[in-house]
Formats: C-alpha cells, sequence, structure tokens
C-alpha cells in the first residue's frame, strides 16, 4: 500500500491536459450537471487507451478543470476556482480510482464551473463529492 502522502498527490500525468483527448472528451463523452459544475466524463478499456505514452496509459482516472472567461474576467478568480475544484478532487478520488482499478478501465472527467460568483470550498468540496459518487455510479451500471 503506498504512503499517506503519496495517496492524495494530484500528479502530472493524472491531469487531463492532451488537446485531442479534451476535445475528443466534449464531442464524444457523456455528461452531466452537478450544480455549480457541468461534468463531462467518458470511460474506456485500459487496453483502448494505448494513444499516450505507457505512464499516462497506466493512469486509470486524468481529470481537467475549467472556469469561463466569459463570466470571470480575471485569470486570479478563475484561476482560483480551478485550484479549489483540484484540491477538492484531490482528497476525494480515491474510492473512484481503486474501483476504476478493479475493472481495469479509464476514465477521462473535465468539471467546469458554471456559477456566477466565487465558490466558498466547502461548496466546491461537496459538489466534487456528488459528482464523483455520481461517476461511481455510472460506472458500475455499465459493467
Amino acid at each position: 500500500m503506498p504512503s499517506v502522502a503519496k495517496h492524495f498527490t494530484l500528479g502530472k500525468n493524472e491531469r487531463l491536459k492532451s488537446r485531442k483527448q479534451i476535445e475528443r472528451l466534449f464531442k464524444n463523452g457523456q455528461r452531466f450537471v452537478s450544480p455549480p459544475f457541468r461534468v463531462f466524463y467518458s470511460f474506456e478499456n485500459a487496453q483502448q487507451s494505448n494513444i499516450l505514452t505507457s505512464s499516462v496509459a497506466a493512469c486509470f482516472l486524468q481529470a481537467g478543470f475549467g472556469a469561463s472567461s466569459r463570466i470571470f474576467k480575471k485569470a486570479i478568480d478563475r484561476n482560483r476556482i480551478k485550484r479549489l475544484a483540484r484540491e477538492a478532487y484531490r482528497l476525494q478520488k480515491n474510492t473512484l480510482q481503486d474501483k476504476l482499478k478493479e475493472q481495469n478501465r479509464k476514465l477521462n472527467v473535465f468539471f467546469i464551473y458554471t456559477g456566477k460568483e466565487l465558490p466558498m470550498y466547502s461548496d466546491v468540496y461537496n459538489s466534487i463529492n456528488k459528482a464523483l459518487t455520481k461517476l461511481l455510479e455510472i460506472g458500475n451500471k455499465k459493467i
């Protein structure tokens, strides 16, 4: 079992950064709303995801975060929202990640903040929790 510090990290290979993957996720993936986030996701078998390098393909769960520049004009506000969302996700992703490893499936997920004002961390944490719970339920149905 990995150490506690390693268990709660959000490494470079766990972030959804490939433009091709993000475009494919928005075009072909499913979505749902967990206010104030819109969540895009797509499941695939781990064997099918040989598109990128082996270190990224070995990661079963990749996530990205965004906030609208139309609503939040200042980059500092957008960056704060993304930072809060990443932190809430980082602390709660482990149950979903373990389930995906067990099923040998890969999940790409992207969270877009759609609220109109800057959120409190507790609101972001609860919303991310609801979204991850829903993703866990959806993943269990698709077996």
